[in-house]
């Protein structure tokens, strides 16, 4: 017997979707029973949503000031990020390939990278607060330093496993550099630039939150120091979850770009 194509597809498409609604469906369970323990504060799924039903049903509104829904808060952050993450790329991509074609560079900048890249996003605040005196620039810098070293790294080690096959045609066409650069280089490091992007991507994220929690006004770092200054514990979940929606959301974008833009064996 055969089986139909469109059965097998069909069938496909709803294990891949039964398979999330089940793990989801486990974590609101687990959830739920943390919420029974008796002197716990933390709500159950059903009174997060209860208690942050106006701001669940109207992210858009925008009353003024640190009146803000999820939307506004939301697009701040992102503000951020992308000044930060795009100034992280353009530089990192540049230092990356920089390092992987002058040895003596890369032995200079090597212990300035590995220095710096385990510290944490919190410990550069006070020191961007020092030198830009102002939140905004503050937060963009602490994106910036944070998710740098992905990209250089993966931009070095791209260039540096280029096959020497690769070199010889160079060779053989007779390719300037500038030619060898944009033709053979870029398309053969486009798949560990994108891998660094896309770790970066997250990590700016992270940043932006951590930097929001000390340095802004507004952005859904804010709101979270703000709901737990109140002690509203519903309001600080629900922006958890937002917070993995859009973690989500660009991750699967990036990867949806790689996808589009490397070169597919």
């Amino acid at each position: 017997m055969f089986i139909n194509a469109k059965n097998l597809i069909s069938s496909k498409q709803v294990k891949s979707i039964i398979a999330p609604v089940f793990g989801i469906t486990i974590l609101l369970v687990f959830w739920h029973l943390l919420s029974l323990v008796p002197d716990t504060s933390l709500p159950s799924p059903l009174k997060v949503i209860t208690d942050n039903w106006g701001l669940i049903r109207d992210p858009f509104f925008n009353k003024g000031g640190n009146n803000k829904g999820f939307f506004w808060l939301i697009l701040a952050s992102l503000e951020r990020v992308a000044f930060g993450y795009s100034l992280a790329a353009i530089v990192g991509i540049s230092i990356g390939f920089v390092i992987s074609l002058n040895q003596f560079i890369r032995e200079a900048i090597d212990p300035i990278i590995q220095l710096f890249r385990p510290i944490a996003p919190l410990a550069w605040l006070p020191l961007a607060q020092a030198i830009f005196l102002k939140p905004d620039p503050s937060a963009i810098f602490v994106i910036f330093i944070t998710a740098i070293w992905p990209i250089i790294l993966n931009t070095a080690l791209g260039v540096q496993l280029i096959p020497k096959d690769y070199t010889n045609v160079s060779k053989i066409l007779g390719l300037t550099t500038f030619e060898n650069f944009f033709k053979i280089l870029v398309p053969a490091t486009l798949p560990y630039i994108f891998t660094g992007l896309r770790i970066a991507l997250g990590l700016s994220w992270l940043a932006v939150v951590a930097a929001e929690m000390l340095l802004s006004y507004d952005g859904i770092g804010f709101f979270i120091v703000d709901a737990y200054n109140s002690s509203n514990i519903s309001e600080i979940i629900l922006a958890i979850i937002y917070l993995g929606g859009v973690g989500l959301i660009l991750d699967k974008m990036m990867a949806y770009l790689s996808f589009k833009i490397t070169p597919q064996e």
